[in-house]
């Protein structure tokens, strides 16, 4: 017989979260592979078995110590520790109307707090290096030609790995204005403008596959051998052959994810002047707080601004640190 955990989450993962909330199938993938985990700890660190696990074996006290063990035993960052809590205070906040006797027990699970990370920079190449990137792929070759228009419009349009492994043809247009349309987290759906050579791309490539005719609008806009739409493993893998090839000392070393060029189509854009609003637009931010890291990791921004602020002033005007100390007066003084 279903211990009440059993019943009760599988009623999370389903009823609730795939049909009261339509959350996309990453979302309830990553919360089921939470309790995976949750159920593991309790077999091995607890020794209650699967079959025995209640609702009553899970408290704050529990929680915590799990959270600890993915830490001390698993060595996951603490990005992951608490996108676990996430996912665990998620059902406690849904279990609070499910079962308002342990209400308390399950605020006390809400309380636990996230642990603070330390944010790293933003890492994103520059225009060269993404040109030479993008340059990369042999187009003399009807493999290089595809990896050449997915490198484009992946850049190009901002997309997450997700989105642009999604794209099925009826969601590019070409005619005047081009653009894609991409459809990210929460099933939002955003009209992101294509320009220049991606559109080039793009119309010789769905030529070339006969994508360009009737009958293919579902058809993915990039597939593998077997038709089969790319996986987002594919895609990482496509953007790491290129990388290797590229006579760039700092990139073959560097780590390029496909995010990477997420960002750094963000940093280019608000470099080169374009307002935040539409960068967020561009990336589907909801909020726009999140796009204006852009705004803060820009080394070049604050130069502009610096050389706007205080014109005909160049570095090479400035002292050197150890040879006139009178530099730190001048610094206290703007």
């Amino acid at each position: 017989m279903a211990t009440d955990f059993a019943v009760l989450l599988r009623r999370f993962l389903t009823s609730h979260l795939a049909g009261l909330r339509g959350c996309s199938p990453n979302t309830i993938a990553s919360y089921r592979d939470t309790f995976k985990l949750l159920i593991a700890w309790f077999r091995d660190e607890r020794s209650v078995p699967p079959g025995k696990l209640t609702l009553d074996h899970i408290d704050s006290v529990a929680v915590t110590a799990f959270l600890g063990w993915l830490q001390e035993d698993r060595h996951n960052s603490v990005s992951t520790r608490n996108q676990r809590l996430a996912a665990i205070s998620s059902f406690a906040t849904w279990m609070q109307t499910e079962d308002p006797a342990r209400m308390a027990c399950w605020q006390d699970i809400l309380a636990i707090p996230v642990k603070k990370q330390d944010r790293p920079a933003i890492a994103h190449l520059t225009t060269e290096q993404t040109r030479r990137l993008l340059a990369a792929p042999d187009r003399s070759t009807r493999q290089g030609r595809r990896d050449a228009t997915l490198l484009a419009t992946l850049y190009d349009t901002g997309a997450r790995v997700q989105e642009l492994a999604d794209l099925a043809v009826r969601d590019i247009r070409l005619q005047h204005p081009a653009m894609a349309c991409l459809t990210g987290k929460g099933h939002k759906t955003r009209h992101v403008p294509l320009v220049g050579n991606t559109i080039t791309l793009l119309a010789a490539y769905l030529e070339e596959h006969c994508l360009d005719q009737p009958g293919h609008d579902d058809h993915p806009v990039f597939f593998n051998q077997h038709r089969a739409r790319l996986s987002r493993g594919g895609i990482a893998w496509i953007i790491s052959k290129y990388q290797a090839q590229i006579d760039d000392p700092p990139l073959p070393r560097a780590s390029i994810s496909p995010h990477i060029l997420r960002h750094s189509k963000a940093m280019h854009l608000y470099e080169a002047g374009v307002p935040l609003p539409y960068i967020r637009d561009i990336l589907g931010h909801v909020d726009l707080s999140t796009t204006e890291i852009y705004a803060r990791a820009s080394t070049e921004a604050k130069r502009k601004a610096l050389e706007a602020t205080y014109p005909g002033m160049v570095t090479s005007d400035l002292p050197e640190w150890n040879q006139d100390p009178s530099l730190l007066d001048w610094l206290a003084s703007l």
